[in-house]
């Protein structure tokens, strides 16, 4: 990833180019293809990248916890994912689904 020197703004490939992405800005430099070659564009996320964590979300195939107990039934299992919720100096939050009865909870660090 590379910054603008003028004001810190993350830039884009464009060409043989890289522009910043503050429309105020518009710094542009060229690329050095030595560092180039390190970076990777993307337009969009795959669908494996994507976090669930909507009430409908399927979370089966998502990484086990062991460490934790169900409130409704008891059980020791449950999927979970990690999402930011908060700023960015503060812990992400872990949403839970009970493996037995589907309940579904959250964990803040």
């Amino acid at each position: 990833m590379q910054f603008c020197d003028e004001c810190g703004s993350m830039m884009k490939s464009m060409g043989s180019k890289m522009v910043c992405t503050n429309d105020e800005c518009q710094d542009t430099t060229e690329k050095d293809e030595e560092v180039a070659a390190e970076f990777v564009s993307t337009e969009e996320q795959s669908g494996d990248e994507v976090i669930e964590t909507t009430e409908d979300a399927n979370f089966e195939g998502k990484p086990t916890a062991d460490d934790v107990i169900c409130d409704e039934c008891g059980h020791d299992e449950a999927w979970y994912t990690i999402k930011q919720t908060g700023s960015a100096d503060e812990p992400p939050t872990r949403f839970f689904k009970c493996q037995e009865c589907g309940h579904r909870w959250r964990e803040y660090s």
